[in-house]
């Protein structure tokens, strides 16, 4: 039997207290391919799985019936997701994972409880940035030139990591997250898209929410677009493969 996986819980939070020892339906919850989900225990974990059979079509759908299934569960409590098309092949592969992990898992848990995850995404198109993103050619043939436009290309790589460093210490300051994630880089339109994943307190969700339009005021020039909560999928030790 292979089991398609989507993430990892507290037994307890979805078997009310009672520890099973088999696979056990969840209510009320469908997964790929309409499949249904059950909770596998192993020790105080339960993975959240479907049966599955290998197509090896994986498309759109299933991924947002993936994310319906993870999201669905972060309602209720900690989850630690799963990446996308993580597959068991076997109950013994499964239980392996979670053992091997466990310690892991454990520390993910007590870090993320009572935990979410807000994103925001700022598009700078700023014209002081545009000779810093301007990506420069090197020549074919190495030499003097070469060199030359070596140096002027990492000069310029530093400008942009340098102008994102600032601008995520000023997004900290004003959120104020208890832990971030932050990704920079070139988009085909000429600016710099800076991905920022906020770890915060599922209770302050509307505080941060609120924020918002002080941040658009303090970034002038700066899009910023804002989403969430969503399960921390940035902040899981060592992020869920397989």
């Amino acid at each position: 039997m292979a089991w398609y996986a989507y993430c990892i819980v507290e037994q307890q939070a979805v078997q009310g207290g009672i520890r099973a020892r088999r696979p056990v339906p969840v209510e009320g919850l469908k997964g790929i391919a309409d499949a249904q989900i059950f909770a596998y225990p192993s020790g105080d974990f339960s993975v959240l799985v479907s049966e599955y059979i290998p197509t090896g079509d994986l498309g759109q759908k299933a991924l947002l019936q993936h994310a319906h299934v993870v999201s669905e569960c972060f309602k209720r409590t900690t989850v630690l997701p799963f990446r996308f098309g993580t597959v068991f092949d076997t109950d013994e592969s499964l239980r392996r994972a979670v053992r091997i992990n466990r310690k892991g898992f454990l520390e993910s848990v007590t870090k993320l409880k009572g935990k979410a995850e807000m994103h925001l995404k700022l598009l700078i198109k700023d014209g002081s940035l545009r000779e810093a993103l301007e990506e420069i050619e090197l020549p074919a043939t190495v030499g003097s030139e070469y060199l030359s436009k070596l140096r002027e290309k990492a000069v310029r790589q530093r400008e942009r990591q340098t102008k994102a460093r600032a601008l995520s210490v000023q997004v900290h300051k004003i959120f104020s997250p208890l832990d971030q994630d932050v990704c920079c880089r070139k988009i085909d339109s000429g600016g710099m898209l800076i991905d920022i994943a906020h770890l915060i307190d599922h209770k302050k969700v509307e505080k941060y929410q609120n924020r918002y339009q002080m941040a658009t005021r303090h970034l002038p020039g700066i899009e910023v677009v804002m989403s969430g909560p969503w399960p921390p999928y940035h902040f899981i030790s060592g992020k869920r493969s397989s």
